[in-house]
Parts: structure tokens; C-alpha cells; sequence
């Protein structure tokens, strides 16, 4: 936080990581977690992934985070809203009709749990975590040789919670 007074330009997405082989777009508190997977990913896999902190929902000025789409050519949305109706699904459907053809594949959507906030002690299993940011690149993005998954970010398994109805 700095110490002076200082704006911040209203819908205008931050960069803070530089990358060129993934990039992640987060919103609120999950940056902290998407920032620690994106150094995982550097220190462990090589993967240089660019870390986008949307900052604002409306307005948002998609240019910056279409600049890096571009270059990746890959895209995670994360954020602590729970999957189901969250707005990462309207940026992500955003970025495909903005750069369609310069996707590898489509965006990856990774939120907290369908299910009621639960008190503290259970908040790993709740909230997108470092280890859910790797294990989704590694499932649906981009393969990271000698990764071991430690939960299914898979779509086959987000389409057996959303029968189940979590």
C-alpha cells in the first residue's frame, strides 16, 4: 500500500506479474493465492505466467487483459465468488468473442465452491487455492511435466459437482 495519497484509475486492470505462457486474471483476494501459483509455476514448471488483478468488474477496460491473451495465448479467471453465476464466466465469455482466434482453447473458470461460506477451519476446501491454480493449468490449460494433482480441477469432475449440485 503506499503511503501517500494516490487513484487508481477506475476499470483499469493491473498487471502484476509479467508473463508469456499463461496468463491469470484475478479478482479481490485471490490475487494473493494466484500469485503464489504463478511463482510455483515459474520455480517449478518454468512456466512463465502473466498475473492480471482485474481490480473492478464494471467498467472494465478489456484492453490490457486482451493484450496478454494475445501473447499467451491461455487464460485462468479466479476469484473467492462461488463458480456458479460468477461474473468470471461474462469476462471469460468476453475474452473468447474479443480473441477467439488467437485462444489455445478456451478460458478456464476457477471460483470458490457452490455451497454456503463455511467457518474458517474449512476455508481451504471453500476458496481457490495456489494448489487448485496448478492443478487446473496442469488439467485443462497446459500439461506441467512431473506435476502431481492433489484435486480434480478436471471437466469431467466440475461436471459431476454441477449434477450434484456443488
Amino acid at each position: 500500500m503506499p503511503a501517500g495519497y494516490y487513484e487508481v484509475p477506475e476499470g483499469e486492470p493491473a498487471v502484476r506479474r509479467e508473463g508469456r505462457d499463461l496468463t491469470i486474471v484475478s479478482i479481490g483476494a485471490t490475487l494473493y493465492r494466484a500469485l503464489e501459483a504463478a511463482q510455483l509455476l515459474e520455480s517449478k514448471y518454468g512456466v512463465s505466467a502473466e498475473l492480471i488483478d482485474a481490480r473492478f468488474i464494471n467498467p472494465l477496460n478489456y484492453d490490457r487483459i486482451l493484450e496478454s491473451v494475445r501473447k499467451t495465448g491461455k487464460v485462468l479467471l479466479t476469484s473467492d465468488a462461488c463458480e456458479r453465476g460468477s461474473y468470471l464466466h461474462t469476462m471469460a465469455a468476453t475474452i473468447t468473442q474479443a480473441a477467439f482466434d488467437d485462444l489455445d482453447g478456451p478460458p478456464v473458470v476457477l471460483g470458490s465452491r457452490n455451497w454456503i461460506t463455511p467457518g474458517a477451519d474449512l476455508e481451504d476446501a471453500f476458496f481457490p487455492q495456489a494448489s487448485w491454480i496448478l492443478d487446473a493449468v496442469h488439467q485443462r490449460l497446459l500439461p506441467l511435466p512431473g506435476h502431481q494433482v492433489g484435486g480434480d480441477q478436471s471437466m469431467p469432475e466440475l461436471l459431476r459437482r454441477s449434477r450434484r449440485g456443488v
